[in-house]
């Protein structure tokens, strides 16, 4: 019997679908984050103050930094809740999951947004990765590259990818409980060769809540159309209100990489290799806010970050 050899050109083809025909997703958002230290941020003022650095780097590396229509804005106030095994196991095998709720005035604001992500430094690992859940309603698919620093020094950057789902918690059209195995598998199909054990619920990590204070500060201009929104944040826990980490980052949004300006991006990464050195005090090497609450306890997770 002749035995039957593979098309390469067949396969790759076969590579570009998921399993039931549907296009693999394209990354079409690029983010750039610079994890900083928490305990800088003591007031609104701090969030002003980080500010003045964006536009001295800003400056240095000839761009616009355009703040008139940000400097009127509060901060925005969010609760995030991120839920795992006991054993760490969704964070191991570099799956996120988090319940994010916007808060005004003291109360929140709409439904609940659940952001489910597989981060992965390997484009196309991540990429191969079905991360489209089985839910009523509609959700919304961010596959994204994010530039990260160094995780030794100051002034370098590397690249994770962020394959992300974001849908709202509506009450009224999910009735059962995602912590428990069954909702899970079901709702999160990318999930179920993981979780084996029927017996397995999801559960706050840490028990901690992290209450999110974020500050809008101005759109970044790399010219060719290339533009992103800036903001900084920081991080810490409900109740003892003890600061686990602040984070600086802009975001922009394209079709096709391959249609963003090469010298635009030249200069998008020269700013952000330039604002590591302006901002160097503020700086936390080798974490992600992910991170920061996942060893809050001590018990530090294998993480693909």
């Amino acid at each position: 019997m002749a035995e039957h050899l593979s098309d390469p050109a067949e396969d790759a083809a076969e590579d570009r679908f998921y399993a039931d025909g549907h296009p693999l997703d394209e990354v079409h958002y690029l983010e750039a984050k610079v994890i900083l230290n928490g305990l800088r941020f003591t007031s609104v003022q701090s969030f002003h103050d980080f500010g003045k650095l964006v536009r001295k780097a800003a400056k240095e590396a000839r761009i616009d930094f355009e703040t008139e229509r940000y400097e009127r804005l509060r901060p925005q106030i969010r609760e995030v809740l991120f839920l795992d095994t006991k054993e760490f196991k969704l964070y191991n095998h570099a799956f996120i999951l988090r319940r994010r709720t916007v808060y005004e005035d003291g109360f929140p604001v709409g439904e609940p947004e659940i952001v489910f992500k597989f981060r992965h430094p390997d484009l196309d690992t991540a990429s191969q990765l079905d991360i489209r859940p089985n839910i009523p309603g509609m959700y919304r698919v961010k596959f994204k590259e994010e530039w990260l620093p160094r995780k030794d020094r100051i002034g370098g950057m590397r690249s994770l990818y962020s394959h992300n789902v974001e849908f709202k918690l509506d009450p009224l059209a999910f009735s059962s409980d995602l912590t428990a195995h069954e909702a899970l598998v079901e709702a999160f199909p990318a999930l179920r060769p993981l979780m084996t054990k029927e017996n397995e619920r999801l559960e706050l990590v840490n028990r901690t809540a992290v209450e999110e204070v974020q500050q809008k500060l101005g759109a970044l201009d790399f010219g060719k159309d290339f533009t992103a929104e800036s903001d900084v944040a920081v991080w810490r826990t409900r109740g003892d209100q003890h600061q686990l980490v602040g984070e600086f980052s802009f975001q922009c949004k394209f079709q096709r990489r391959q249609e963003l300006s090469a010298k635009a991006l030249l200069k998008c990464e020269e700013f952000f290799k330039l604002l590591q050195c302006e901002a160097q005090d503020w700086i936390s090497l080798g974490t992600t806010k992910t991170g920061a609450v996942y060893r809050l306890k001590g018990n530090p997770p294998q993480s693909h970050e």
